[in-house]
């Protein structure tokens, strides 16, 4: 007897079923009934499992309208055969629940509020670093975004996240001590890069030059605008630091300014005590005697 897929027998929940499609297609309640032509309370009952009995066609307009395609599949008992199986992704947050125990709304990106920066109503967590006890009011468990423009840009970072691919490049166009990291898409987009290159401590402090001593200076860290705060410049520098372990390199050294210092702190830099001078040569640019040629 031929194996049997082991959800042949389950029933679909119909309500969890719209609630991905929903969300696949970004729709609210009330955006999918008037697509659909049912009334919101319709879809409401479908999705809390009150409307047990809906009608095929009430159901087969729900799902088309949130681009769905419904069908009955009949494979049977015929080996081989097996249900069409193309369900939408699950609604992540669908085990959370708000105050009055009732689910957010499957089409929104949800999140647990763990401190006061997590939740957009929090307008003074930016600014204020305030204990618990002395916050202007209290932090739901969970929060959303309401504006799609927001919204859209959430799913995309969250996209980027997870596909950005970190690789060092090497070949003949770059010289041996060239030390350079890009992060790309898997389209090939490239969203940021990482360039040191490598010298001889020697060359800083004079003296002869002992074998197997080298360091690295980073140059600079470059992540698009659109794709930053992602931990994106920080899995350049962590793939730097890696391979420096294993070309036995323990030194890398950096100068920024601002932003980036901050930055370099977080991957484990550390303020060294020698403090270079900022000097600045600057010519006139007159009819005043030139330099002899």
């Amino acid at each position: 007897m031929a194996d049997r897929d082991p959800g042949i027998d389950q029933p679909t929940d119909l309500g969890d079923l719209l609630r991905r499609l929903r969300r696949r297609a970004d729709l609210s309640q009330r955006e999918l009934a008037e697509l659909a032509g049912v009334p919101q309370p319709t879809v409401a009952r479908i999705e809390s499992g009150r409307a047990a009995d809906a009608r095929f066609r009430t159901v087969e307009r729900l799902v088309r309208a949130a681009g769905g395609d419904l069908r009955v599949d009949l494979a049977g008992d015929v080996p081989g055969e097996r249900p069409h199986s193309g369900l939408p992704a699950a609604v992540p947050h669908d085990e959370l629940r708000d105050e009055a125990g009732r689910r957010y709304p499957a089409h929104l990106d949800v999140w647990e509020v763990r401190e006061p920066r997590d939740w957009p109503g929090a307008w003074w967590a930016e600014w204020y670093n305030l204990p618990p006890e002395r916050w202007p009011r209290p932090v739901p468990l969970a929060t959303y975004e309401l504006n799609r423009v927001y919204r859209d840009r959430r799913r995309r970072t969250e996209q980027v996240r997870g596909a950005v691919v970190v690789r060092r490049v090497s070949g003949a166009a770059l010289p041996a001590t060239s030390w350079r990291f890009v992060a790309e898409l898997p389209g090939g987009e490239l969203v940021g890069e990482l360039r040191a290159h490598e010298q001889s401590p020697h060359l800083r402090w004079g003296g002869d030059e002992r074998p197997g001593e080298r360091e690295v200076v980073l140059d600079g860290v470059l992540v698009a605008a659109e794709h930053r705060r992602l931990g994106i410049g920080r899995r350049l520098v962590e793939a730097l630091v890696a391979q420096l372990d294993r070309a036995g390199i323990r030194t890398a050294r950096a100068l920024t300014e601002q932003h980036g210092i901050g930055f370099l702190l977080s991957c484990g830099f550390r303020v060294t005590a020698p403090r270079p001078a900022a000097l600045r040569l600057e010519r006139p640019v007159s009819g005043e005697r030139r330099p002899p040629r």
